[in-house]
């Protein structure tokens, strides 16, 4: 048995847009904009699994932060109408 660590497991665009249950441009432009890290072989783009992961707990953070506050409501916004 040899104590080499495991290399991370690569996932292609496909399988981040797969996961994401986005369209493949989708993971694509997340992936180019640096929203999910990931590294360049050649031509095509690898996302190690725990970038991916970090990337949805980091959405999830950022959603939890905007969530209205309990019993306020949602804002209501009015139309601007011409009054005569």
């Amino acid at each position: 048995m040899s104590d080499s660590p495991k290399p991370p497991t690569l996932l292609t665009v496909q399988e981040v847009a797969d996961l994401l249950r986005v369209h493949q441009r989708t993971a694509y432009r997340l992936i180019t904009r640096g929203d999910i890290k990931a590294i360049k072989i050649g031509s095509q783009w690898r996302v190690a699994e725990a970038a991916l992961l970090e990337f949805i707990e980091s959405g999830w953070k950022t959603a939890a932060k905007r969530q209205p506050k309990p019993g306020k409501g949602p804002q209501q916004l009015r139309l601007p109408l011409d009054e005569e």
